[in-house]
């Protein structure tokens, strides 16, 4: 029975589905690779709909539509108990023919299958291998099940030698060629009177004589370099000794190297000076100057700006001013794209929203490292797998800085963010910190403990603002940590939000009193803080006494 009479589609290729047991199925994206980078999670556009080079399951199965093609019905190795009878109603797909068949359902005799022990429910069926079929496509199809190849067939004279793939024929006589054009011809009690005179052990190639030469019994001269070469291209080799010459053909020498040019550094030009005046179709300039529009445009936002560089080239280009964005809003974006990263780095924003978007690593370093003017970055919701650029990248005027709900941030993660550099010049005693300048820091939703808020006094000393609410490790001791007599935001420390931070007391509340500057702290949805606690520190307050607008709200004007 043939194939093509068992119905349409008998030797179309299944695919795969995952195992969903391998190690490479239960992890995660790394977020590296190229087909990671594609993904929309990571930024990317989407087009390949690829899974990550990491998570590539090492044993697909077969897909549950898959049916025998004999009997038409699924794999039925469940239902029995013993390995034989398991095998027999288990579906094997055939590597050749890409039939999926039931063992038993297979009516060969003695014959058997190979089966493959590393894919799950793979062979060569009996039939293939009575036949003596091979894999109809030697690259793809042999790589993707991972087909170990078949050990030579021994014949009745011998074992039989492996044929050599072409590419290896082909280095071997390259080989042979170099060695034969090489090669100094030993002396032999064969050779002729002539030539045990004229040619010893020792001579080379470039001194045995040309077929014209011969003839008219002269000799080159001892002194000459290179190889004597003939009227006719061919040069003449002397295999061994008191063999004929062999003529060998020459390809045309290659063409002469140009000079190497000296390399140096190609810088653009410089962009040329903004116009001063809006030029008129009449040719004529307008009367109201640069100046003067800017301080219209200023009155504007993002989508009249926008409307008015469609109008000219001159606006167009006055628009980008940086003055005229000052904050830029690219929050709640599933990707950003090339053109809306190359807009930001010309238009120079002082603060930059990027809070809930799926920038990638390589994109926000892209930015920051052309943002040295940059004060307010807002990265709350993004993956640390994309905010772990901060190491990287110098942020020398950032003030505001906004990791809210970042997923899977641990004391270790943090420590590469708040401690200083690695790369700091030898022999520098004092070494800053990378957030050594940051005034307001919002680390809202984080597993922040003691040990990452005892680097960040002393990494971050200029703190006036700090958002620690809903960190679930925030108790009492970091309160004592941040007002303790050594801590430097005990005479700096503003506004600090502790909302939603279950471990506080009542016994941390009189702690707050040791710093002079505070004007706002929340304790809000604290459950084990008494609103009577909270009322008598608002009476007594540090310096001055704080006024309750809500429960558990302590403010007080400056």
């Amino acid at each position: 029975m043939s194939s093509s009479s068992r119905g349409p589609g008998a030797g179309a290729r299944r695919r795969r589905t995952r195992c969903r047991r391998c190690r490479a199925c239960v992890r995660t994206e790394c977020g590296d690779c190229h087909f990671c980078r594609d993904m929309k999670k990571f930024g990317g556009p989407g087009r390949m709909k690829q899974s990550c080079l990491l998570r590539q399951c090492t044993a697909p199965v077969l897909p549950h539509t898959a049916v025998c093609l004999l009997c038409g019905e699924a794999g039925k190795e469940d239902t029995v108990e013993g390995e034989e009878e398991k095998f027999g109603l288990s579906l094997m797909e055939c590597t050749i023919c890409n039939e999926i068949v039931h063992p038993g359902c297979l009516k060969m005799g003695k014959a058997e299958g190979v089966i493959n022990a590393e894919i799950p429910n793979c062979w060569e069926c009996p039939r293939c291998t009575q036949e003596g079929r091979t894999s109809k496509v030697k690259g793809g199809r042999e790589r993707h099940l991972k087909k170990k190849p078949k050990p030579p067939l021994a014949s009745a004279e011998g074992p039989a030698v492996p044929s050599p793939s072409p590419q290896r024929e082909k280095l071997e006589r390259f080989k042979r060629m170099c060695q034969l054009l090489e090669r100094v011809p030993d002396t032999s009690s064969s050779s002729s009177d002539s030539d045990s005179d004229s040619d010893s052990s020792g001579t080379s190639l470039s001194e045995d004589e040309a077929p014209g030469e011969a003839r008219n019994g002269r000799r080159p001269a001892r002194g000459s370099s290179g190889e004597k070469e003939n009227r006719g291209g061919r040069r003449a080799v002397r295999p061994g000794s008191g063999g004929p010459l062999l003529s060998w053909p020459l390809g045309p020498a290659p063409p002469p190297r140009p000079p190497q040019l000296e390399r140096h550094v190609v810088r653009p030009p410089p962009r040329s000076p903004e116009p001063d005046t809006l030029p008129l179709a009449a040719g004529s300039d307008h009367p109201l100057p640069r100046a003067a529009w800017l301080r219209v445009f200023q009155h504007l936002g993002p989508r009249e700006l926008c409307i008015c560089m469609r109008v000219c080239r001159t606006w167009s280009r006055w628009c980008y001013d940086k003055r005229l964005w000052p904050r830029m809003d690219l929050s709640r974006r599933k990707s950003l794209t090339p053109p809306m990263l190359s807009g930001v780095v010309r238009r120079q924003p002082r603060a930059l929203d990027l809070s809930w978007t799926g920038v990638s690593k390589k994109q926000l370093m892209w930015l920051l490292n052309r943002l040295q003017g940059l004060q307010e970055l807002v990265l709350s919701g993004c993956s640390w797998l994309s905010v772990s650029a901060l190491g990287s990248a110098p942020l020398p005027a950032l003030r505001l800085l906004d990791l809210r709900w970042i997923e899977d941030v641990k004391d270790s993660q943090l420590r590469e963010l708040l401690l200083p550099p690695p790369d700091t010049k030898p022999g520098q005693t004092e070494s800053r910190g990378r957030l050594q300048g940051v005034a307001e820091l919002r680390l809202a939703g984080l597993e922040l403990t003691d040990a990452s808020l005892r680097l960040l006094l002393r990494h971050a000393p200029q703190l006036s603002a700090l958002d620690l609410s809903h960190c679930a490790h925030v108790g009492d001791p970091s309160v004592h940590l941040l007002t303790a007599p050594t801590s430097p935001l005990r005479e700096t420390l503003v506004h600090l939000n502790l909302a939603g931070c279950h471990r506080l007391t009542d016994h941390c509340l009189p702690l707050f009193r040791r710093c002079p500057r505070l004007r706002r702290l929340d304790l809000r949805s604290c459950r084990q803080l008494s609103p009577e606690a909270c009322a008598r520190l608002a009476a007594a307050g540090p310096p001055g006494p704080f006024r309750c607008p809500e429960e558990k709200l302590l403010l007080k004007d400056s």
